[in-house]
C-alpha cells in the first residue's frame, strides 16, 4: 500500500462527488424557474439511491470476479454487501496492481456510479415523476451501469480483454448515459409547448456555477483514474484543463460565426463538451492530442445540440448532444491520438494502424446497443406501470409545486412566470438562440 496514492484516491473520490451537486446546478439554471428544485432533487437522489446500491450489489457486479459463465459479462456475487475487502480487486494484478486499499478503490468508483444516472436527468427535466425517476435509478444502476462498467473498467470485462481503451469514463459514463437520455426522452415525449414555445434556462449564473464546479471536479474523475500520484495523473490533469479550454473556445467561435453572438451559456457547454470528450483520452493522448480532441468536441457537439429540432426529439437539455457525442468522439478519438509515450497503445496519426481505433468503435457500438435497449425497456416498463410523466396540468403549473410542494423562489417574475399562464412561462423562440 502506498499513503501518498491512497490520499489521493481519497480526495479524488470528495472531488468526483462535488461533481453531482456542479451538474445539479449546471442543469438547474437551463430549466424554467417551476422546475429547478426538481431538477436539484432529481441530482441529489441518486447519491442517496447509488451509495446504498452500490455498496449492496453494484460494486460486485462491476468489479468482482467474472461470473455469470466467465464470459466477461458481469461479477459474482462475491463481495455482496463489500465482503472481503481485503482480497484485492479482481484482475489488478501483475503491471495492473493496485497500491491502494480495496474500500479506497470502491469509494472512487462510487462516485462515478453516482453521477451517471444523473446526467440522464437533463433528457428528461421539467415533465419526468420524482418516484418513477427514482425506481429507475435503481435498476439501471444495477442492470445497466454495473455491467457497462465491468465490461470496460475491470481486466475480468470483455471489452477491457478485447483492449479497449476507457481511461475516465468515456463509454461507461456518458455514452451509457447519453444513450439512456435518448432512449427516456423517446418514451416520455416532448414537453408541453416544445418546440413552438422555446424555454430558456432561468438561471443562467447557476449553469455557469454548475459548469465550473464540474470542471473542478472532473480534475479527481480524470486524474484520479491514474489510481496513483504519479506522472500519468499529471499528464490526465493537465490534459483535462487543456481539452475543456479549447473545446470552449471552439464552441464560442461556432456561436459567434453561427449566430453573431458568444454566449454564457455557449462557454458553459462548450467546457462540459470538452470534459466529456477528453475523460476517455485523459491518459493516453499528449497535450497537443488533448487541444485536437478539445476542438472537435467544441465544434462536433455544438452542431449536434441542433438535431433535436431536426428529429423532433425533445432531449431538453442537450444530454445527447453534449455526453453521447461527446463521449462518442473522445472514445474514437483514443484510436487516433493515443500515443504509448504516455500509457496504453498507439493510435492511428502515430504509427500503430487501425487496429485500436477497430476496438473503440466496437465497444463504443457495444455500449450504444446494450444501454440503448435496456434502457428503453425500463423506461417502457415503468411508464406502463406507475407513469414515467406527470399530468399536463402538472407539468404547467410547475414540479416544484406539484411534486416537491416547494418553490425555489418567491418571486414569480424571477422563477420564470412561477405557476401562472403559458404566456408568463415561456418566452418565444429566438432565431439566434440555441438552448443547451
Amino acid at each position: 500500500m502506498d499513503t501518498g496514492n491512497t490520499a489521493w484516491l481519497l480526495a479524488s473520490s470528495a472531488l468526483v462527488l462535488l461533481m453531482t451537486p456542479g451538474l445539479a446546478f449546471f442543469y438547474g439554471g437551463m430549466v424554467r424557474g417551476k422546475n429547478v428544485l426538481t431538477m436539484l432533487m432529481q441530482n441529489f437522489i441518486c447519491i442517496g439511491i447509488v451509495s446504498v446500491v452500490w455498496v449492496l450489489v453494484g460494486y460486485t457486479l462491476a468489479f468482482g470476479r467474472d461470473g455469470f459463465g466467465g464470459h466477461g459479462i458481469a461479477g459474482n456475487f462475491h463481495q455482496f454487501g463489500l465482503a472481503h475487502m481485503q482480497e484485492a480487486v479482481a484482475g489488478y494484478a501483475g503491471p495492473l496492481a493496485q497500491s491502494i486499499p480495496p474500500v479506497v478503490f470502491v469509494a472512487f468508483q462510487l462516485m462515478f456510479a453516482v453521477i451517471t444516472p444523473a446526467l440522464i436527468t437533463g433528457s428528461i427535466a421539467d415533465r419526468t415523476k420524482f418516484g418513477a425517476f427514482c425506481v429507475f435509478v435503481t435498476l439501471w444502476s444495477v442492470l445497466v451501469y454495473s455491467l457497462v462498467a465491468h465490461w470496460v473498467f475491470s481486466p475480468e470485462g470483455w471489452l477491457f480483454k478485447r483492449g479497449a481503451e476507457d481511461f475516465a469514463g468515456g463509454t461507461v459514463v456518458h455514452i451509457n448515459a447519453g444513450i439512456a437520455g435518448l432512449a427516456l426522452a423517446a418514451v416520455i415525449g416532448k414537453r408541453v409547448g416544445w418546440p413552438k414555445e422555446q424555454m430558456k434556462p432561468h438561471n443562467l449564473p447557476f449553469t455557469l456555477l454548475g459548469a465550473g464546479l464540474l470542471w473542478f471536479g472532473w480534475f479527481g474523475f480524470n486524474a484520479g483514474s491514474a489510481l496513483g500520484a504519479n506522472q500519468l495523473a499529471g499528464y490526465a490533469f493537465v490534459n483535462t484543463n487543456t481539452a475543456t479550454a479549447a473545446a470552449m473556445l471552439a464552441w464560442l467561435v461556432v456561436e459567434k460565426l453561427r449566430d453573431g453572438h458568444a454566449t454564457t451559456l455557449g462557454a458553459a457547454s462548450g467546457a462540459v463538451a470538452g470534459l466529456v470528450a477528453i475523460t476517455p483520452a485523459a491518459g493516453f493522448v499528449s497535450p497537443l492530442g488533448s487541444i485536437a480532441i478539445g476542438i472537435i468536441a467544441g465544434v462536433g457537439c455544438s452542431l449536434a445540440v441542433t438535431l433535436k429540432f431536426k428529429f423532433g426529439l425533445d432531449d431538453s437539455l442537450d444530454v445527447v448532444g453534449v455526453h453521447l457525442v461527446g463521449g462518442i468522439l473522445g472514445s474514437l478519438a483514443v484510436g487516433l491520438f493515443g500515443t504509448k509515450t504516455i500509457a496504453g497503445l498507439d493510435g492511428v496519426f502515430y504509427g500503430g494502424g487501425w487496429h485500436l481505433f477497430k476496438e473503440q468503435a466496437i465497444a463504443v457500438g457495444a455500449v450504444i446497443v446494450f444501454s440503448g435497449v435496456m434502457s428503453l425497456i425500463l423506461g417502457k416498463l415503468i411508464d406502463l406501470t406507475i407513469g414515467l410523466r406527470v399530468s399536463t396540468e402538472d407539468e404547467i403549473t410547475g414540479l416544484d409545486q406539484t411534486i416537491h410542494a416547494e418553490s425555489a423562489y418567491e418571486t414569480a417574475a424571477f422563477a420564470g412566470g412561477g405557476a401562472g399562464s403559458l404566456t408568463n412561462q415561456r418566452t418565444a423562440p429566438s432565431a439566434s438562440t440555441v438552448v443547451t
